[in-house]
Parts: C-alpha cells; structure tokens; sequence
C-alpha cells in the first residue's frame, strides 16, 4: 500500500513539474524577423499538407473502374 502512495505522489509531482513547465512558457512572441519567418514557412508547410492529404484529395482520385471502396 505504501508503494502505491508513493507511486501516485511520484505520478502527481511530474504532473505538476509538467503543468509548471508549460505554464511558465507561455505564449512568448518572438524576438527576432528571423524567428517570424521560421513561423511563417511552418504555418504554410502545415497549410499546403493539410489540402494536400484531405480526404477529398486522398480519396477523390479513385475511378469508377476500381473494385475496392473503403
């Protein structure tokens, strides 16, 4: 029983040590242009995988003459 307690306290104090972590972070803007423009070149790489692997474009392609449909 002690050896669950102090499981659970272990599990509970990296929990908290996390929150802290994430809680002190914050949403911190950048500094610099060069950091912006990291952020911007990820927002648009995100962008053109989202319209490039959605279902339509996934799953549109498929013609008539395929047997298989998921």
């Amino acid at each position: 029983m002690i050896e669950l307690g102090v499981f659970f306290g272990a599990m509970g104090l990296a929990a908290l040590w996390m929150i802290r972590t994430l809680l002190r972070r914050g949403n911190r803007r950048t500094e610099t242009a060069e950091g912006l423009r990291i952020e911007q070149a990820g927002r648009d790489l995100a962008s053109a995988a989202r319209v490039s692997y959605s279902s339509t474009a996934v799953h549109g392609s498929l013609t008539p003459s395929h047997t298989y449909r998921p």
